[in-house]
């Protein structure tokens, strides 16, 4: 009996796995110093990002379908294209078929990008500009395209393509213009119940070029949407976001680390 109740509850934990819509979009914020990606600290339903003053870092967009999607990203409740106050019906980044690409900056141009970097909340880009309500959250909201009106056969890379990472130019820029409309909304939460103390600031422009395509949602509404917070690793350390780290104890000096009769000459 026990056999057949532990089958049960193992077939069960199965069917719900399988329930789960697979990840359309990967995020992930990685240090330009290290290019390591910043490991996430979930709590109480959302995930964090400890950030370093003055460390620039890029966002790391994966598409996980073997079709065309539309990123639309957002840095401190701001579009990172477009600069305005961010909505998912605007513009974003479009990923080929398995497609991977890192946005290291605000977009400035066709060719260049101003970095990202962690910076004190009052010089952020977003307080430099009257929006300090949403400093503190990284955004994603991830389209599917529209298929076309006549059926085709959707190119499907081979293992070792889908691992290997693409180069930073390989995302395009698709207008708002050119997609399909829907209700104004913040990809975001307002982080006003817990202002935090770091933010991203504009930095040194970089070379980036992109260039435009066409892109047709084939929703009005995003089919996922990410958000990541961020703040300085004190702070989540000091509210129990961060788990503290068990240190050794420290050795103290000795008084009297030998008992020796006489003072002995210096080697």
């Amino acid at each position: 009996m026990r056999a057949l109740m532990l089958s049960f509850v193992l077939l069960s934990a199965c069917s719900l796995l399988a329930a789960q819509p697979p990840q359309l979009v990967e995020l992930e914020v990685v240090s330009r110093a290290s290019g390591q990606v910043l490991p996430r600290y979930p709590h109480r339903g959302e995930n964090w990002i400890a950030g370093a003053p003055g460390e620039r870092y890029a966002l790391r967009i994966s598409n996980r379908s073997g079709e065309r999607v539309l990123a639309v990203l957002s840095v401190d409740g701001v579009n990172v294209i477009s600069g305005e106050s961010a909505a998912s019906t605007q513009s974003g980044y479009v990923l080929e078929p398995y497609g991977r690409a890192e946005i290291a900056g605000w977009r400035k141009s066709m060719n260049d990008v101003a970095a990202f970097y962690f910076t004190a909340l009052p010089d952020s880009y977003a307080a430099r500009t009257g929006r300090p309500h949403d400093v503190g959250v990284i955004g994603l909201a991830a389209f599917r395209e529209r298929p076309p009106a006549i059926a085709q056969q959707v190119p499907v890379a081979p293992a070792s393509a889908r691992a290997k990472p693409a180069s930073p130019a390989s995302a395009e820029v698709a207008d708002a213009a050119g997609s399909a409309g829907g209700a104004s909304s913040r990809m975001a939460e307002s982080a006003a119940s817990a202002a935090p103390t770091l933010g991203t600031g504009h930095g040194e422009r970089q070379w980036a070029p992109t260039r435009h395509t066409s892109f047709e949602r084939a929703t009005s509404s995003p089919e996922q949407v990410i958000a990541l917070r961020y703040d300085a690793r004190e702070r989540l350390l000091a509210r129990g976001i961060i788990p503290p780290t068990v240190r050794p104890p420290q050795t103290r000096p000795r008084p009297f680390p030998a008992e020796n009769a006489f003072v002995p000459d210096p080697s």
